[in-house]
């Protein structure tokens, strides 16, 4: 269920925020949560942590408290091992309250990094499977209408005739992943996410053998490239195991590894920046 459509059903809604972390924790500060009275949306890392905000999240909306300020010791106190100390901010929505959280929703929406699967065959098909569930905006793309109607992931896929263009106009530190039908576009296709130098990361299906070939290839048609930021084979340093499944999913791993680290630092400055922002009477939000 989106925020969008938990947010229009529950009329009573207490948003639950961690405003300081110390210490090691299930989630970093920044994250929310939002607890009705039989529903949730969100979590802040589960365990007993999320219990207790749970708890008095629902004792709020019973007993008709708008404000509360939870610190709990991560540690034998709570039956909670990660040993840090974290502080919450649970408040009872009002519209206004709902209308900011949609607003950083989509914010945050449009702020996925893009990961692009070039091709739609056995292993492109499962990796979209897997990437539907991450935080990316995953695009599935192919020349071959046929092969892209067999994808049942909930990602977008575009019948791209000519996909060099979708990797030109992809966003700075877009992922790609190259495993089309035919080693040529393969090679075409991976020298161009190459060329860009601002990718997050750019993997192609293949052999050492192969990786050989393309380099070898490059030297005659394209400019100097960092070519030691491909990845090449593609998922081949958890298991000799060549099903697509399996290889899709030390693909992911491998792509997911990438766009966290390159995001990381942005994310924590931007929850920063969120959770001292001045209200209207020029006191911090904390």
């Amino acid at each position: 269920m989106t925020l969008a459509r938990f947010l229009d059903t529950q009329a009573a809604v207490v948003r639950v925020a961690l405003t300081r972390v110390r210490g090691s924790s299930p989630r970093e500060a920044g994250t929310e949560m939002f607890v009705a009275a039989e529903a949730l949306h969100g979590t802040i890392g589960g365990g007993q942590l999320e219990h207790r905000a749970i708890n008095a999240a629902r004792r709020m909306l019973r007993d008709g408290v708008l404000s509360e300020v939870l610190d709990l010791p991560l540690g034998p106190e709570i039956g909670q091992c990660c040993g840090g100390r974290v502080e919450m901010r649970l408040r009872r929505m009002r519209s206004s309250d709902k209308r900011a959280a949609l607003d950083r929703a989509e914010q945050e929406a449009a702020a996925l990094p893009h990961v692009y699967i070039l091709g739609a065959g056995h292993v492109g098909r499962a990796l979209a499977d897997l990437l539907q569930h991450m935080p990316v905006r995953c695009i599935l793309v192919d020349q071959r209408s046929a092969e892209i109607a067999q994808s049942t992931a909930r990602v977008e896929t575009r019948v791209s005739a000519i996909p060099e263009i979708d990797i030109a106009q992809a966003p700075a530190g877009s992922a790609f992943v190259v495993l089309t039908h035919d080693h040529g576009l393969d090679f075409l296709l991976t020298s161009a996410a190459l060329e860009r130098g601002d990718a997050a990361y750019v993997g192609m299906i293949g052999s050492a053998t192969k990786r050989v070939k393309l380099r070898n290839w490059m030297r005659d048609h394209c400019a100097e490239v960092p070519f030691d930021r491909l990845t090449c084979p593609i998922g081949a340093q958890g298991s000799a195991d060549k099903r697509p499944a399996v290889i899709a999913a030390f693909v992911v791993a491998e792509v997911m590894g990438q766009l966290t680290t390159s995001t990381a630092r942005a994310t924590a400055t931007a929850i920063d920046t969120r959770n001292h922002q001045p209200d209207r009477k020029g006191a911090l939000i904390r």
